[in-house]
């Protein structure tokens, strides 16, 4: 890659050096990572080794403390080391949808777009804001987002499905406990080099003008577009641009997106069909409770991961949870 990389060939197609560069830095950086935990695995070694040549307990102590948290960090790389699906690396598109229920589910769905916002953060990913449809008291109907960063699809992958909440509704004046539901779906950002064939006649273009009160994100002219994919339904929109031919290209980026995941999960399907073992909760199903009264509790039922710290989920914490989906999910295909 190296050697490609010094090619003025290459760079004479841009599309195409951005992602050689993107994969050589991926590769580079899991190299580190691996280096990083030998070298300091040998150092702690020697450490422990010296306090007991001396008989220096402190040091000992030391050591041994370095390699328990010097194993946790090996786990996540092996995890990360899984992350090998063709689209695993790329960047993704995230979409929140508002179940039935008004402005309780909304406001639910607001606040799952704010979680995972809030993970991306943490995570030093790059977030822009590609629709959003407001709710009528609060909340959103719906929004999407792209997350930009290396295996932003891979992690983020293991999220779709639907949520729940139980808590106090804060809408109800007689202060009842309400349920809530809203799905999130999650899509990988396709290049050039995986080829999907969008014909004309099976495609519908409908221009509007972004609304809504939850609109600080996106711009508000009739400059917004919605693509119907006639053959399958699938319908996207995007409107945070002031350029309707911008908005355009955006949208039939994740259309291109949502048609490639489509056909990833069909192979799912097809595999997992060949297989006996089956989970009753499927990943397109409801797939995490968050409750919040009487109790504090958030728990993910395929994994049976569970924390009572509710408000760190909410502010984004989500890794262990997506490492034991994404485990779990690897030890059911097999790999």
């Amino acid at each position: 890659m190296n050697a490609r990389a010094e090619d003025s060939e290459l760079w004479k197609d841009p599309a195409k050096a951005q992602a050689l560069m993107r994969e050589r830095s991926r590769l580079e950086n899991g190299l580190k990572a691996m280096d990083a935990l030998e070298r300091e695995l040998a150092d702690n070694v020697e450490l422990i080794e010296l306090g007991l040549a001396e008989g220096d307990g402190d040091i000992i102590a030391e050591a041994e403390a370095a390699l328990k948290a010097l194993r946790g960090r090996a786990a996540k790389e092996e995890l990360r080391a899984l992350l090998s699906g063709e689209a695993d690396a790329n960047d993704c598109f995230l979409e929140v949808h508002a179940g039935a229920g008004g402005t309780e589910a909304q406001d639910w769905a607001e606040m799952l777009l704010r979680m995972y916002v809030r993970w991306a953060d943490s995570h030093a990913y790059k977030v822009e804001w590609l629709e959003e449809s407001g709710g009528e008291e609060a909340g959103l109907k719906s929004a999407t987002i792209k997350v930009l960063g290396d295996n932003a699809y891979g992690w983020l992958n293991t999220e779709s499905g639907v949520h729940r909440l139980v808590r106090i509704s804060p809408f109800d004046a007689s202060a009842r406990r309400h349920t809530s539901f809203a799905s999130v779906w999650v899509y990988p950002v396709v290049d050039d080099a995986i080829e999907i064939e969008i014909r004309d006649k099976d495609l519908r273009v409908d221009t509007y003008r972004a609304s809504g009160a939850g609109g600080q994100h996106v711009n508000k002219t009739d400059s917004a577009i919605r693509l119907t994919h006639l053959a399958t339904g699938i319908v996207v929109q995007c409107q945070n641009s002031r350029s309707q031919h911008k908005n355009r290209a955006t949208a039939m980026s994740m259309l291109k997106a949502r048609l490639y995941e489509q056909e990833l999960r069909k192979r799912e399907e097809e595999a997992k069909a060949k297989r006996e073992a089956k989970t009753e909760i499927g990943w397109g199903h409801q797939i995490r409770s968050y409750v919040l009264q009487p109790y504090q509790m958030v728990k993910d039922l395929r994994t049976e991961v569970e924390t009572s710290n509710t408000q760190a989920v909410l502010d984004g914490d989500l890794d262990d949870f997506m490492a034991a989906a994404l485990a779990a999910k690897l030890k059911e295909s097999g790999e």
